[in-house]
């Protein structure tokens, strides 16, 4: 019995290794009219299910300040990479940069970023 629940634990400890983190790809931003910022983010995560997928993205300032999240509210298994945009996000006069990072339902936040000039900035 020992045996069958320690394979189990380590077939589970495989399988969250498998997926990894959340990585961003790629992030176009558009300024929009009045003063904010659209951003179309592509990440790239090896969604399993709903119980292992990418379940959000967001941009920070480069002080670490959150300006906006896009939450992802189911797995993209068969949609990798994915894309999908933020529109409103605003970013304080003075900066010209931001991060956009992305989380994933069981590691959080910890893949690859990308750093973004913004346009007229």
């Amino acid at each position: 019995m020992r045996a069958l629940i320690s394979g189990i634990f380590l077939g589970l400890l495989a399988t969250q290794a498998v997926a990894g983190e959340a990585d961003v790809v790629k992030a176009d931003v558009t300024p929009l009219s009045d003063g904010s910022f659209r951003f179309d983010v592509t990440v790239r995560h090896g969604d399993e299910g709903w119980d292992h997928y990418a379940d959000a993205w967001e941009v920070l300032s480069e002080d670490g300040t959150v300006l906006g999240t896009r939450t992802l509210l189911h797995p993209h298994v068969d949609e990798q990479p994915f894309t999908r945009s933020l529109s409103g996000v605003r970013v304080p006069a003075g900066q010209s940069r931001v991060v956009v990072r992305a989380r994933d339902s069981v590691h959080g936040y910890g893949g690859e970023t990308v750093s973004v000039e913004l346009p007229g900035r």
